[in-house]
């Protein structure tokens, strides 16, 4: 298929697929005289990549996922420990988040305590 069909079928651009190529994410594929030809795998590759990238992993970590690819099957244990590093790493920004989430409520409530305060000795000396 050429590259509008792999591109509708993976839901990517062309403009995508042509940079994946250029960074080494995505094999060269073959030619029929000036036009690339993409496969099956090649379309499910390009899938492989857009869900990642939706689940928040960057070019940089594919290719590294993706490193010597160039068979029919996906290297399944460097994407499994990549994606357990990167839950790991969501834990760790989710537990720093509940941290300032939780700091943020006990300043609200120390203003709302101070500001209570002042209301009330405003009032006394009027």
């Amino acid at each position: 298929m050429y590259i509008g069909k792999a591109a509708q079928l993976s839901g990517t651009t062309i403009k995508a697929i042509r940079h994946y190529e250029a960074i080494g994410l995505l094999p060269t594929p073959q030619r029929q005289g000036q036009y690339r030809v993409y496969s099956e795998q090649s379309v499910e590759l390009l899938m492989f990549i857009k869900c990642a990238q939706q689940l928040g992993f960057k070019l940089k970590e594919l290719q590294e996922i993706l490193h010597g690819h160039q068979g029919n099957a996906l290297p399944w244990e460097r994407a499994d420990q990549a994606i357990a590093s990167k839950k790991r790493e969501l834990a760790a920004q989710i537990a720093e988040l509940q941290r300032v989430q939780a700091g943020l409520l006990e300043f609200e409530s120390q203003l709302k305590e101070v500001h209570g305060h002042c209301s009330s000795m405003s009032s006394i000396a009027i």
